[in-house]
């Protein structure tokens, strides 16, 4: 097995182009070192993106902010600019795994590893974040609710690489979150995960919204029939226990050690009722 670490994405898509399918990417590599060492894969190349600028950067924009995929999990929870305009996905990345995990984990490896319950794709979905996907024939956005296209498969082709997500900028009276339920009190893989953003106008009534859930489905999911429970309304009872219903049908999850159908459909609609009332008072308190 060869190691290549790269200071340029031009390098990274040559090398990758010139391996694939033998080249596996390494982003943050807590997913890939466990599969390395379990002898589950075996690549001729590992193509190492932590050296590439443009990945390692969180830049603010006119139009939201720029994250690199490659921006381990603590960089993103100790980013105060970030967290203020999207504490939801901030909390996110602050799930995954252990203290010494975040220094390494990212939200492109995250997303690239294709589980159905990863915790940061649901709040990026609901907070309507887009993938910047690079590969030999260019460039090209992808929105992270089509990225993930079943357990361990994405819509990358060939050669892509995905470089860094844009969240877009925020309105005055917005605010997002993200939940998820798990056994243990930490470090445990969700069984349920549930990600809301909105929007408030000036009299408190919903103008935007959208909603995500993980570890229900296939893949991750966005669930425009719960956002439309919310657009209009004042995020009364009746609201929420529209959005608690049109959660629960849109989850089609299995049954598995670490809980049931049933129990997972139960789980999604209260746990989006939950992430909804949080948003709801950080957008508040920030009209």
């Amino acid at each position: 097995m060869d190691y290549q670490a790269p200071d340029t994405l031009d390098a990274a898509i040559g090398l990758l182009a010139s391996a694939s399918p033998g080249a596996r990417l390494l982003a943050g590599g807590t997913d890939l070192l466990v599969q390395l060492r379990s002898e589950l894969i075996e690549p001729e190349l590992v193509i190492d993106l932590k050296r590439i600028p443009e990945m390692r950067e969180i830049a603010p924009e006119a139009d939201g902010f720029r994250v690199g995929a490659a921006v381990p999990a603590a960089e993103l929870t100790e980013h105060e600019a970030l967290a203020a305009q999207w504490p939801g996905v901030v909390e996110a990345a602050g799930l995954i795994g252990s203290t010494q995990i975040q220094g390494r984990a990212t939200m492109g490896g995250n997303l690239c590893n294709a589980s159905p319950a990863a915790d940061t794709t649901p709040a990026l979905i609901a907070a309507g974040a887009t993938a910047t996907v690079v590969g030999p024939d260019g460039e090209r956005q992808v929105a992270v609710e089509d990225v993930v296209t079943g357990p361990g498969r994405t819509a990358l082709a060939k050669g892509e690489i995905l470089v860094s997500f844009h969240l877009p900028a925020r309105p005055a009276g917005s605010g997002d979150a993200y939940l998820r339920f798990i056994p243990r009190t930490e470090m445990d893989i969700a069984v349920v995960g549930a990600g809301v953003s909105l929007s408030l106008d000036a009299d408190g009534v919903c103008e935007a919204a959208r909603v995500g859930l993980g570890a229900v489905a296939e893949r991750p999911l966005l669930v425009p029939e719960a956002a439309e429970a919310l657009v209009g309304s004042t995020l009364d009872d009746g609201a929420m226990e529209r959005l608690d219903a049109a959660a629960r049908a849109a989850c089609r999850p299995i049954d598995d050690k670490r809980g049931t159908k049933d129990f997972r459909i139960k789980v999604a609609g209260v746990l989006a009722r939950r992430a909804a009332a949080i948003a709801v008072e950080r957008a508040r308190a920030q009209s």
